[in-house]
């Protein structure tokens, strides 16, 4: 560990206010250890008044960490811990200069010093900066010291937690004594991989989703859904995904279907996949409170819904009125759940949308269920293979905030279990930390607002900051129409299209009652725009594959905050209008109506491109290239495997000393084969020697074989002018630039 004159210091004391009045209370020193699981150990602290009836089930944590050894008594980070009106308070001092970020989904800057975060999973529609929560809940500060060191806090509770990051670190959690894991690293890249090595990776998704969804509250009835479908291929828009909100649905009734407008499911579903389309469908935990009906039959019978401080069946309205929940923290409530998608996916669905599961209720000033309502527990294990936990009876307001998680945990295990030779993927709006092993999610209920189309950046970095790498915004504002008129409301939507067809979940989607914002509503300027968006992330999908296979294996976010190109570089620590995909490619958007903000760059040479034609539309982000680093793209498509990859462009921009590296990752696109080693890992080097560039492998991993396909390789000149030369896969090739 490092342990740098920058390592946080002790607290000893804090003001406290209680009502009117002030307070001086005395802050004691926790009971540290040093825990293994990692690949360097990491601190865990406890209160000094911890007991052993404090301890319950980790739902952040992968698997349990129980191997432990003593804490060098020199150990320089000494959080300090006090109970106060009932709840726990923890504080750490940090360096002045120290940057803090994470803290989950949250809306507004990056930089979160000298902001407070309420972790309470809530259904904020319309948020904007004042709403202290959201819909999802990342007890997880990530600390980036003035030397580039950083660090990470991880508060295991799952009940109301206020995170306060005015000056020192304080988080005040409910419920009870909680442990706290502290990781120090020498680098913000590392601390991320701690964080996965902690809760565990994220699945590597299917192929097809990270490609561009379409979605709308709601598109139907069928007909609507073919003319959507038919538009995007005649148009010639890449597209990979129709979503269907809960409009489809029998009286909103979940795991049902309206025979008027969706009389052939499995058709239309069939017809779509035979166009390229995959298809999502939305599920929400409310489920109406009907004799008849099966769903709701089986919940009572079973007594496997979530109960009131009396015992007796909670009711909340919701879509379909009255409404009973499954109450998802029982293992045999989530398997019951898992078999309702049995019948569902065999219709042909693709994935699952998994809403409204803060949970949602209507009509209530707490948007959600009684915090007494009463949860019986079970066991709870993160995956296959992992010792299950004991969780104990309790009530709502410790499982609050791990109620969608657990939801999506449900869905996942039955899509898997429905179809066992696919991926699954479920999108959820609530989550915890560790919902990245079960789901995607996107940052909710929006706005069509200059202000949301800014903060959708640092809302996407932050959530890969807090461990969930697969985030995105809902493309153009689910609330609203879009500022002015109808020529200012389409320069939004197509900046907003430059923007989020280049973050990790790339959805376009608005609310009922909404004007129509699909790509050619804005009419033809703003159609060539989002085509062009599109068609670049479609050319880059080979980079965003392999970006999300470094995800899932090291923790790494697939969008970066400007400040990993060097960590070091104070400047960079507040920028969030421009940000870095992996980290070869930078992505310089115009953010505000009049284009008038210049964001700070990382220093260095990042070479300008176009990827897709050679000028650059005026309302689409600029794309800078690295030096040293190979980029591969692929042909321009309409959905991920419209072609095989053939040709295969490999982008180059030479460092000073003349060379660059890049990787590329290869498997099937669905599948489990590639965990047999059915994978290709290919690592390209590029040298320069006089007037001619060479790229040849340098390495390659995996058993798959390499496909015959024609590669191209493209070196940025420093005149802005490329050079080109094409040969055959695995071959070396070498391109003239001078």
């Amino acid at each position: 560990m490092a342990t740098n004159p920058f390592l946080l210091a002790v607290s000893t004391m804090i003001v406290l206010v209680a009502g009117s009045s002030q307070s001086l209370a005395r802050l004691q020193p926790g009971k540290g250890e040093l825990v293994e699981g990692t690949t360097q150990p990491v601190a865990r602290f406890y209160a000094p008044y911890w007991q052993p009836s404090d301890a319950v089930a980790s739902f952040a944590l992968k698997k349990p960490l129980n191997k432990s050894t003593e804490l060098p008594s020199d150990y320089p980070i000494k959080p300090m811990f006090e109970k106060v009106d009932g709840k726990h308070r923890v504080r750490i001092e940090v360096a002045p200069g120290t940057s803090l970020y994470g803290t989950g989904e949250v809306s507004g800057p990056l930089l979160r010093n000298g902001r407070t975060t309420t972790l309470w999973n809530t259904d904020a529609y319309g948020y904007d900066p004042t709403n202290a929560s959201l819909y999802q809940s990342h007890p997880w500060i990530f600390g980036v010291r003035p030397d580039g060191t950083a660090f990470g806090i991880l508060a295991d509770t799952t009940w109301r937690t206020v995170i306060d990051l005015n000056g020192a670190i304080t988080i005040t959690a409910e419920g009870n004594a909680f442990p706290l894991y502290i990781v120090d690293r020498a680098t913000p890249q590392e601390v991320c991989t701690a964080l996965m090595e902690l809760t565990g990776p994220m699945p590597l998704p299917p192929r097809w989703a990270i490609g561009y969804h379409q979605c709308r509250y709601s598109y139907y009835p069928e007909a609507r859904v073919r003319e959507i479908a038919n538009e995007f291929r005649t148009r010639r828009i890449p597209c990979d995904v129709i979503w269907f909100d809960i409009d489809y649905m029998d009286g909103y009734r979940v795991f049902t279907f309206d025979k008027n407008s969706f009389p052939d499911v499995p058709k239309l579903n069939a017809d779509l996949g035979k166009m390229g389309f995959s298809n999502i469908w939305m599920i929400d935990p409310g489920v109406k409170y009907e004799k008849g009906y099966f769903v709701s039959d089986q919940m009572v019978e079973k007594g496997y819904d979530v109960k009131n401080a009396k015992g007796e069946t909670f009711v909340g309205a919701v879509w379909p009125g009255n409404c009973i929940f499954p109450d998802y923290t029982s293992e045999k409530v989530r398997g019951w759940w898992a078999g309702l998608y049995k019948d569902f996916m065999a219709t042909g669905i693709d994935g699952v949308w998994n809403d409204m599961n803060e949970p949602a209720v209507f009509a209530v000033a707490s948007k959600t269920m009684p915090e007494d309502n009463q949860h019986r527990g079970g066991t709870y294990s993160s995956g296959p293979g992992i010792q299950p936990q004991i969780v104990t009876p309790g009530p709502h307001a410790r499982f609050h905030n791990v109620y969608g998680m657990l939801m999506a945990q449900g869905t996942y295990e039955g899509i898997m279990t429905t179809n066992p030779t696919k991926r699954p993927f479920v999108l959820t709006r609530a989550g915890y930390l560790g919902s990245h092993r079960y789901a995607a999610t996107w940052t909710g209920d929006n706005s069509a607002s200059w202000f949301d189309l800014e903060t959708s950046i640092p809302m996407a970095i932050n959530l890969g900051l807090s461990g969930q790498p697969f985030a995105g915004p809902d493309i153009g504002g689910f609330n609203g129409n879009g500022p002015g008129n109808f020529e200012s409301r389409g320069k939004h939507f197509a900046r907003w299209m430059g923007v989020g067809a280049l973050l990790p979940f790339s959805r376009g989607h608005t609310g009922k009652g909404n004007i129509d914002k699909e790509p050619w509503a804005f009419g033809p300027e703003v159609e060539k725009a989002c085509r062009l968006a599109l068609e670049r992330r479609y050319r880059l999908l080979p980079y965003f594959y392999t970006l999300f296979r470094e995800a899932s294996v090291k923790g790494l976010p697939v969008v970066r905050p400007v400040f990993f190109a060097d960590p070091k570089d104070m400047a960079l620590r507040s920028e969030d209008d421009c940000f870095l995909i992996g980290s070869d490619v930078l992505v310089v958007p115009q953010l505000m109506p009049d284009g008038t903000r210049t964001p700070v760059l990382p220093r260095g040479v990042w070479r300008k491109v176009e990827i897709v034609n050679e000028n650059n539309h005026p309302d689409l982000p600029e794309l800078r290239i690295r030096e040293g680093a190979i980029v591969p793209l692929g042909p321009i498509v309409q959905y991920h495997d419209e072609k095989p990859l053939d040709p295969l462009t490999l982008l180059v921009s030479l460092d000073t000393r003349g060379q660059a590296t890049g990787t590329l990752y290869e498997d099937a696109g669905d599948g489990f084969e590639y965990q047999k080693g059915q994978y290709l890992l290919t690592t390209w080097q590029a040298k320069q020697e006089g007037d001619k560039v060479t790229v040849s492998i340098s390495k390659a991993e995996g058993q798959m074989a390499r496909p015959s396909r024609k590669v191209v390789v493209q070196v940025l000149r420093d005149d802005g002018k490329i050079a080109e030369a094409s040969g055959e896969a695995g071959q070396p090739i070498v391109v003239q630039v001078r």
